[in-house]
């Protein structure tokens, strides 16, 4: 047991440096928010459409393929959000803001699942919050809307993460391809919606990629996305949502560095920095200690 969740632990952390560059690339194709996610699950579930044994899509029922379309349409929105915050602010801003996302988590995963809230986990939520701000730097007004868009899609995060972890706990739960697939063939169904109230409004938009977005595009797709994507559902079997959502945390690290490097969101990595990693990573490292300090006594009594 303990094996399975050190690999779990071993599975998300290799997730968060690949996440790292999410961002990124989503600053580097021209497209906006809304198409840019379209592609994105489109060509991952023509990927998966061709990997994924026929057998599989005939033994899920009814019942667990609805609840996964349903958390799909969670899914594509929390894309569209995180995207649009980085269209509307910058990737510094739409990476910090996830870091809400653990705390959302503490309560969040607790009402869905059932569970009562651990006050332990709702401090270190909190506690995470601002070391983020920290990395992020000032927020400048002009950013304000990047900000409430990009919380928007920590709170998703929260939710679809904790939704996840209901389904991989079944009895019997669906491969996680399988899962990955019906989710994102959803988020297709949002991202299309979206792109139809876009032309009914009249928003002039580039629908089609050019030149080197097809290649930032099927790096997203198929190293950012599926693979990572993959890796979660399996991780989310042996682990909560909420250290799940707490490992993720550490995206802003690799990502803000990124940014940094890359587009010169920061001219210069000031302590400030270099504190509000520190509180990140305590967090993310002591979250095991501090659980089992606190479930020990009850695991004795059982």
């Amino acid at each position: 047991m303990q094996d399975e969740k050190l690999r779990a632990y071993l599975y998300l952390h290799f997730c968060v440096l690949i996440w790292g560059f999410t961002a990124i690339l989503g600053k580097l194709i021209s497209i906006e928010a809304t198409p840019l996610v379209w592609w994105r699950v489109t060509i991952c579930c023509a990927t998966l459409l061709l990997i994924i044994p026929r057998a599989q899509f005939r033994e899920l029922s009814r019942k667990t393929y609805l609840n996964l379309l349903g958390i799909g349409v969670l899914v594509g929105v929390h894309w569209l959000c995180f995207y649009g915050a980085i269209k509307l602010a910058n990737a510094s801003v739409a990476v910090a803001c996830m870091a809400l996302a653990s705390f959302f988590s503490a309560f969040t995963e607790p009402l869905l699942l059932r569970q009562r809230i651990k006050w332990y986990e709702l401090a270190i939520g909190v506690g995470v919050v601002p070391g983020m701000w920290l990395i992020a730097g000032n927020i400048d007004v002009s950013m304000i809307d990047g900000l409430i868009v990009g919380t928007g899609a920590a709170l998703l995060a929260a939710i679809f993460t904790a939704l996840n972890k209901k389904v991989v706990e079944q009895e019997k739960p669906p491969p996680a391809l399988l899962m990955s697939f019906v989710e994102m063939f959803a988020g297709i169904g949002v991202t299309s919606i979206g792109l139809g109230i876009l032309s009914a409004t009249g928003n002039q938009y580039q629908f089609m990629p050019q030149g080197m977005d097809w290649l930032w595009m099927l790096i997203l797709a198929w190293v950012c996305t599926l693979l990572p994507y993959y890796l979660t559902l399996k991780a989310l079997r042996h682990i909560s949502a909420f250290a799940t959502n707490l490992t993720i945390n550490l995206e802003p690290v690799y990502g803000v560095i990124l940014a940094a490097l890359i587009f010169q969101e920061h001219k210069d990595l000031d302590y400030r920095f270099y504190v509000g990693v520190g509180i990140i990573l305590l967090a993310v490292f002591a979250h095991p200690f501090v659980k089992n300090y606190f479930e020990r006594p009850k695991s004795k009594l059982a």
